[in-house]
This record gives structure tokens, C-alpha cells and sequence, in this order.
């Protein structure tokens, strides 16, 4: 029984570590702004914000058709949420068709 508190503790202790070094290594290559662009993640996906006003984490979004979405929701814009500000990821990014309607109204 000690032995194996001793290894669940040690584990726990190693999951943390790792998650810390992840954030971390995160933090390094997050990248928030391209081009004068602000730059945010929907659905994990990297975007490009070109409006004035800043979006947050929670905002809603038009995103742009692509092969998937149309197939899964039709043709036209889809709605998602920032996820956060910022990615990690360095390819092209697509620019955000603009700012969703609130959930629960019309528009």
C-alpha cells in the first residue's frame, strides 16, 4: 500500500511538472499579433483579426467557409468562439469574417 501511494504521488507530481513545462513552452512561441493583425485561436485553430476592436477569449465569430464546414453546416460563414489569444501555430492564417450575433439573437 505505501509503495503504491508513493508512486500515485510521484506520478501526480510528474503530470504537474509536465503540464508546467508545456505551459511554458507555450508561452515562449505564442505569437498575438501578424502583420498588424491580432492573431486568436477558434476551436484550436489559429485566425487573423483585422478590426480595430480587440476580441476577447468567449467572443463569438463569423469564421470563413472551408471544405469541412460547408459539408458539416452548409455554404457561408460558421460561428465559433475564441479560445484564446494568440497561437503557437506558424502557416497562413485565415481572417475572421467578423464578429457572430450574441447567442440567443437574431442577426
Amino acid at each position: 500500500m505505501k509503495a503504491a501511494r508513493f508512486s500515485k504521488s510521484r506520478i501526480e507530481r510528474l503530470e504537474q511538472r509536465v503540464k508546467e513545462l508545456e505551459e511554458q513552452l507555450d508561452s515562449t512561441r505564442r505569437v498575438y499579433e501578424v502583420n498588424g493583425c491580432q492573431v486568436v485561436e477558434v476551436g484550436g485553430y489559429g485566425y487573423r483579426w483585422r478590426e480595430n476592436e480587440p476580441l476577447e477569449v468567449g467572443d463569438r465569430v463569423l469564421l470563413p467557409e472551408n471544405y469541412v464546414s460547408r459539408i458539416k453546416n452548409g455554404p457561408g460563414p460558421t460561428v465559433g468562439v475564441v479560445d484564446k489569444l494568440g497561437t503557437t501555430y506558424r502557416g497562413s492564417l485565415s481572417d475572421i469574417v467578423g464578429r457572430a450575433p450574441a447567442a440567443g439573437k437574431d442577426g
